[in-house]
């Protein structure tokens, strides 16, 4: 603009446009002794998108409707909370919820009016900083189910520093005798992984200072936020045994919590999977066939049989901040059992056998039983050496 490389023609429209993405990933490994690693994580992404009309006025650029929205998601730990009570009959966290939305007003209330007294309204909230003001909903709801102090939570929407998760194994069992004498391998795995995530924010555009409530406007609205939480496994045990027998154990645990600024909702998404795996190798197993690639026409190779038996359970539950109406919204107990088993009839043919089924019973009478049964055959043939 200062060296009149843009137009100045006044009926040019096209906005002008700034994208900015910023992305960290940190990964270290660490080795506190043989035999156990330990995996750390971080991640932050943020994403930056903003655009203006502008017109020209003798020589003087002037812009015209700014706009500015994005999203944002960094790395965290809520496993503070993960294993407290909450069903529909009642959640201690969300209870927390309510319960820091005065705490996180007042914080706010002070460091605008600068002093801390200042009006309050009919339900002791300050006024400007209502119950369900977002600049009060927000810092609020992190607190609560990072297990975090309403008093010393940041109240802004951004997180500069992503807190680290993890995933450990540990082999070292193997050093002793007895498991020497009954296993091949035997390892012990656990990962942890959660996340806050802005799904979309977006400047805000209102010319008056308060909404329909008496709230005042934050500069970045927000319709949502999502804190994930995902045990990715729990605890994992696997196991190889001296008879090729191979034997894994299972659990994991997930939860989803969608906080709607729209219509102050939360909606909770947990689940729990139980997984045993069986395996087994029999090895050498012969027969004459003309697809062996031998002179003798015998094929000799290992049949490796494998089969999987879960049981996931999911529950969705809306939770009402104005008053108490938990509501079961939908979910599913799921049972899978997978089997296959794979012969190899040369270097490069392979035949797989599958089966698959899944038999899934919704946890609300709205919805119908449903079985998915899947089976056959696979031959797979590799042109490569």
């Amino acid at each position: 603009a200062r060296n009149g490389w843009l137009t100045s023609f006044p009926e040019f429209n096209q906005n002008y446009t700034q994208v900015k993405n910023k992305q960290m990933n940190i990964t270290a490994d660490v080795v506190p002794f043989p035999d156990l690693k330990i995996t750390l994580s971080g991640d932050r992404t943020y994403a930056y998108n903003y655009s203006e009309q502008y017109d020209v006025t003798s020589g003087q650029y002037n812009s015209r409707s700014p706009y500015d929205f994005g999203n944002f998601n960094i790395s965290t730990i809520l496993i503070k909370t993960a294993f407290d009570q909450s069903d529909v009959n009642f959640s201690q966290a969300f209870q927390d919820f309510r319960d820091n939305r005065l705490i996180v007003a007042d914080r706010l209330a002070n460091k605008y009016y600068g002093t801390t007294s200042f009006p309050r309204d009919a339900e002791g909230y300050p006024v400007g900083y209502g119950k369900n003001s977002q600049q009060v909903l927000l810092p609020s709801f992190v607190a609560a189910y990072s297990g975090k102090e309403a008093g010393k939570v940041s109240t802004g929407v951004f997180r500069d520093v992503p807190l680290p998760n993890w995933n450990v194994k540990y082999t070292g069992l193997m050093r002793y005798t007895w498991f020497k004498d009954k296993f091949k391998t035997f390892s012990v795995q656990h990962g942890y992984r959660a996340s806050y995530n802005v799904n979309a924010f977006r400047s805000n555009l209102n010319t008056t200072p308060t909404d329909a409530n008496g709230n005042f406007y934050a500069s970045k609205l927000i319709s949502n936020v999502n804190l994930a939480e995902q045990f990715n496994p729990l605890v994992k045990v696997d196991m190889t045994l001296k008879n090729s027998i191979k034997l894994l154990a299972e659990i994991k645990k997930d939860r989803t919590l969608n906080m709607s600024f729209d219509n102050n909702l939360l909606t909770e998404v947990s689940g729990n999977e139980y997984i045993i795996g069986l395996g087994y190798r029999i090895k050498d197993v012969t027969f004459n066939s003309a697809l062996a690639d031998n002179v003798s026409g015998v094929i000799r190779s290992d049949v490796n049989i494998k089969a999987d038996f879960s049981l996931r359970k999911n529950n969705t539950i809306v939770r009402y901040l104005d008053y108490d109406n938990n509501q079961l919204g939908g979910g599913q107990d799921m049972w899978s059992v997978k089997l296959t088993a794979d012969y190899s009839f040369s270097r490069n043919l392979t035949a797989i056998f599958f089966y698959d089924h899944q038999f899934s019973q919704a946890v609300i009478s709205t919805s119908f039983p449903i079985t998915n049964i899947r089976s056959g055959f696979t031959l797979r043939y590799n042109f490569g050496n």
